[in-house]
This record gives structure tokens, C-alpha cells and sequence, in this order.
């Protein structure tokens, strides 16, 4: 290929989320040779074990060569794009990226050693400095999750935060006019349409925090009526579609890479390492689905995302306030129960690249419009295959929405580290004996999968028996919250 310049290109290396990832599927290339590429341009999308990624570039140049094609796994590490930069620099930069924070906050030293889209572990401690020139905010939505900087000469620096530790720059500005906001909160306001720059935060330092930003967003518009079951988190023709199949051929063979095989070696060792048990019951919702269409007309719910998933989600909260011993984890290292008094709620969700079991950050504490937000903003997001590792880390208890695909029931797999997961089944019209008379009546069931070294029969049966109870009755929403 010709090159542009003499000098050495400025050379991008495939990095890590810092989270011991080896490796990650090149998905699309957004540049080609020849293409003029700043700093914060996405110039390509990835696939780790966990999820997809965009990454910007942490420079400015024009594109010399792209050194995998798409559908290619690459090392951590190695080479990706090679970019020519003015006067030659950028070389030092490319081998050095900037942590997911905020580009140009801070001075790296260079040496670092690439972790993914983090950019993470590094040697030394970093030392602020102003930005030179406020960048658009429309540069920062652009740089979505990370926004990688050049790296100026070494300054002594302390190991980097782990990836969901809270970024230390980004928020309203301190000479530079930028609002301050976590990569993360600037993530949310790119997919809600929000101007960080129009906000007044309320985080400490005058940093943007997510209910900054989920206030100031614009509610979706309200959905069509639900009618007999629980909406899919993702839908079922999201899935894995099969590969076409010619004439004469007997065997089509899928590589297993990226989420799905990741998906594949967590349940295995989830099956493998903590007994299961999983109890079920099958119930009266009709009150549930009445309550669902008197929710869809309240005006306080007007434009937030109502459907039948909103209140089971809200049930197993309850019942897990109800019997909190439910909510626990199992150190096999120090032989300890850790009890969780959070609950960060995982919805399994179909995506084109596989299962993934994104979870809703303490779920307990939210009101019914706020789950109802949070519900909505995680179904988007899955849909359009942009969650994020750190949306799928953490979890403490999951629902997984089987009825979609118009099945009763199932025996769910335990998220690894998790305590439970309960499955909804079909919400059906059948007979019913209701107060002495067989009756048509929304029926469904549900399953509770558990770990028995956490929760026995016992524990997990009251909590199998609470969800049960509210939604049948749904006022226990109100009488035992």
C-alpha cells in the first residue's frame, strides 16, 4: 500500500476492557486507507467475550493501512490501524492510549500496557492539566463509552481504577467550559438525545450524574397495548439466525467465539459448580394484566415503558425485600455467604450476537416509573447490541422471559455468581376455577432456579410463593413494599 509519509505511522493497537480479555473480533471497519481520521473518531466496532465495542482513535491523521479485515480475531495487543500523523508523531500516542475518561484531561506516560477500550493498567500516577480547547459536545458523543487522548511525555503515575470505578475527569468545566460527566453518564445522554451542555448537575464537584441526564431526557412514546404476555427484552427474531444451507451439504460448521462463547463457558461452570434446584407454580395474573392496563392510562406513566415484565420485575423486588437472606453470594475462596443488600436485577435478553444478561444497578430502590425507565433504556440498548461490559457485571438475581417464544415454563441456569433466577412463562387465556366456578382466567407459570448452597428449600419456596402472591394480588405491591 503507498504511503503518505516518510515517517513512521502513528500505530493503534487492540486494547482491553482490563478485565483479563485476551482477545476480540474486528466486527466493521468505519475508515479505509486513505480516509481522514481525528482524535475521538470511531474507526472501528469489536466484539469481546462480553460484549460489542466502538473504538475512537486517540489521534489525528489520515489512514495508511488497516491491518486485519473484517471478521478477524485479533490478540490484545497487536496492531490494528496504522495512521499517518503530521510531523510524524503519534507513534508514541498510538502505543500509549488514554484512560476511558475524558480526551486531553490528563498526561500519560508511555509504555502503557493496552487493556480494552479502558485503556487501562498502567505503571504510574497521571497529573491533570487544562484542556487545550473545548471540544464539542457532539465530539464526545461521538467518542461514545471511551474517549482516548495522545500521550505527552511520562509522568510518574498509580495503577489505573478498575473499569467501573468512577472516572476522575469529565463535568463542567474548570477553565474549559466542558460539562463534567463519567464516560458511562456521556454513553446515556448520546442515547437519549441529551445536551450534557444544557444540564445543571448535582454531583459533587459539578459533575453530571445518569439522574441528571435521565431527567432532562424526553420520555419514548407510550407502546400499544399489551395484551396476553410479557414483552420479549430482546426480540426472538433478534437471535442467531442459521446460516443458509446449499444443495448436497450435510454439515454447516459455526465457529463458537465472542458472547456466545462466553455464554457457553459461564453456564457450563454455573451447571457444573453450583447445585440447582428450581420449584414452580402456576397462577391467576388477571389482576396483574388489568393492573398493567390501568397503568398504560395513568398520566404519571405516561411515555414510560408499561408491560407485564415492569411488574413482575417489581414483585420479585419485593419478595426479595421480603426475604433477604435470598439475595446472597457464594466465596468459595474464603468459604463466606456474602450478603448483598443491593439488588442489581439482570434481564436475560436475545441479541443478534447471542444471550446476555444485562442487570438494572440498584433495582431495589427504585420506584415503579424508575424501573419502568430503567427496563426501557436496557431493552434499547440491547436491542441495538451497544450494552456495555459494565451493564453486565454485578448482577445479583435475574428474570429471563421465556413465554415470549409462547413456552410455559423452563428450567433456567443460574448467572454464574448470582443466587436465583426466575423464569415467566406464556401468559395464556385458560380455565380457571375462580371464586367456585371454571372461568376463563390469564394463566401462567413460573420457575425459580436457585443455589442450594445459598438458599434452601425453605428460603426459596417463600420467595417463589411471595412473587406468586403479588401477582395474583397485585395491592400487595402496596401492602408489603
Amino acid at each position: 500500500m503507498t504511503t503518505m509519509t516518510d515517517a513512521a505511522p502513528a500505530e493503534f493497537k487492540m486494547p482491553d476492557v482490563g478485565e483479563g480479555l485476551t482477545e476480540a473480533e474486528i466486527l466493521k471497519w468505519y475508515v479505509q486507507p486513505g480516509d481522514t481520521v481525528t482524535d475521538g473518531q470511531v474507526v472501528c466496532e469489536v466484539e469481546t467475550a462480553k460484549a460489542a465495542v466502538e473504538l475512537p482513535i486517540p489521534f489525528n491523521g489520515v489512514v495508511r493501512e488497516l491491518r486485519f479485515p473484517e471478521g478477524t480475531t485479533v490478540d490484545v495487543g497487536q496492531v490494528i490501524i496504522a495512521v499517518d500523523v503530521a510531523g510524524g508523531a503519534g507513534s508514541a500516542a498510538a502505543a500509549a492510549p488514554a484512560p476511558a475518561e475524558e480526551a486531553g484531561e490528563e498526561e500519560e506516560p508511555q509504555g502503557r500496557q493496552p487493556v480494552l477500550v479502558g485503556y487501562g493498567v498502567s505503571e504510574a500516577s497521571t497529573k491533570r492539566r487544562p484542556r487545550k480547547g473545548a471540544a464539542t459536545e457532539a465530539a464526545a458523543a461521538e467518542a461514545a463509552v471511551t474517549e482516548p487522548a495522545p500521550a505527552p511525555a511520562p509522568v510518574p503515575e498509580a495503577p489505573a481504577p478498575v473499569p467501573e470505578a468512577p472516572a476522575r475527569t469529565n463535568g463542567h468545566g474548570k477553565g474549559n467550559g466542558r460539562p463534567l460527566a463519567k464516560p458511562p453518564v456521556r454513553k446515556l445522554a448520546k442515547d437519549l438525545g441529551v445536551d450534557l451542555a444544557s444540564l445543571t448537575p448535582s454531583g459533587p464537584d459539578g459533575v453530571i450524574t445518569r439522574e441528571d441526564v435521565r431527567a432532562a431526557a424526553t420520555p419514548v412514546s407510550p407502546e400499544p397495548a399489551v395484551t396476553r404476555e410479557p414483552e420479549p427484552v430482546a426480540a426472538p427474531a433478534a437471535t442467531l439466525a442459521p446460516a443458509p444451507v446449499q444443495a448436497g451439504v450435510r454439515e454447516t460448521r459455526i465457529p463458537v467465539k465472542g458472547v456466545r462463547k462466553a455464554t457457553a463457558a459461564a453456564m457450563v461452570g454455573s451447571a457444573f459448580t453450583a447445585p440447582h434446584v428450581t420449584e414452580f407454580v402456576t397462577i391467576d395474573v388477571t389482576r396483574t394484566m388489568k393492573l398493567v392496563e390501568e397503568l398504560k392510562a395513568d398520566k404519571d406513566m405516561q411515555g414510560l415503558r408499561v408491560n407485564p415484565l415492569l411488574l413482575i420485575a417489581k414483585a420479585l423486588l419485593v419478595a426479595i425485600k421480603r426475604n433477604p437472606e435470598v439475595n446472597a453470594a457464594w466465596d468459595e475462596a474464603n468459604q463466606e455467604i456474602v450478603q448483598k443488600h443491593y439488588v442489581n436485577l439482570g434481564i436475560a435478553a436475545a441479541t443478534p450476537r447471542g444471550l446476555i444478561v444485562p442487570n438494572i444497578k440498584d433495582a431495589h430502590g427504585l420506584t415503579l416509573p424508575e424501573l419502568a425507565t430503567a427496563l426501557g433504556e436496557l431493552v434499547g440498548t440491547a436491542r441495538e447490541g451497544k450494552t456495555s461490559p459494565a451493564a453486565m457485571q454485578g448482577g445479583t438475581v435475574t428474570i429471563t422471559n421465556v413465554g415470549v417464544f409462547g413456552v410455559d415454563t423452563g428450567t433456567p441456569i443460574l448467572n454464574p455468581g448470582e443466587s436465583a433466577i426466575l423464569a415467566v412463562g406464556a401468559i395464556k387465556l385458560q380455565p380457571w376455577v375462580h371464586k367456585g366456578k371454571v372461568k376463563p382466567r390469564q394463566v401462567t407459570t413460573l420457575a425459580l432456579s436457585f443455589d442450594h448452597r445459598l438458599v434452601d428449600g425453605e428460603l426459596g419456596s417463600k420467595v417463589l410463593a411471595d412473587v406468586a402472591a403479588i401477582l395474583e394480588q397485585p395491592k400487595r405491591l402496596i401492602t408489603w413494599a
